[in-house]
């Protein structure tokens, strides 16, 4: 699905350019344990992106079904809570949006699992 690749490019671009700000334009701006905490936001946008990549790659030699499907938005949730509220809480400080990313972390592990239930299935 182009969507799926579309997304997943989008992402990743995303995720170069947030990791060259918090490499150039939060250092010394925010705490140093911050600065990992956006990091690791970014890490995870990237690994997701390339994820999103290859489900749209995979739906364009098999016949896509719902478990596909779900797996990649499921991936872009997590992106979504994941990352981005760790990029918030880098910038905002605000320790409360820490629990928010586990939804994140979760939508990511649902994502795989239905890949793999996909791949054993299809291909």
């Amino acid at each position: 699905m182009k969507l799926f690749i579309i997304i997943g490019a989008i992402n990743a671009f995303l995720a170069v350019a947030l990791g060259a700000f918090g490499a150039h334009g939060l250092e010394g701006k925010v705490e140093p344990k911050y600065l990992e905490t956006w990091e690791t936001g970014v890490k995870y946008q990237m690994y997701h992106a390339l994820g999103l990549i290859a489900i749209g790659i995979i739906s364009g030699n098999v016949s896509p079904g719902s478990l596909l499907n779900w797996s990649g938005w499921l991936m872009l949730i997590g992106i979504i809570l994941f990352s981005g509220s760790l990029y918030v809480l880098t910038l905002s400080g605000i320790k409360v949006l820490g629990a928010v990313t586990p939804f994140g972390g979760v939508a990511f592990l649902i994502s795989w699992v239905l890949l793999i239930v996909f791949a054993a299935k299809h291909l």
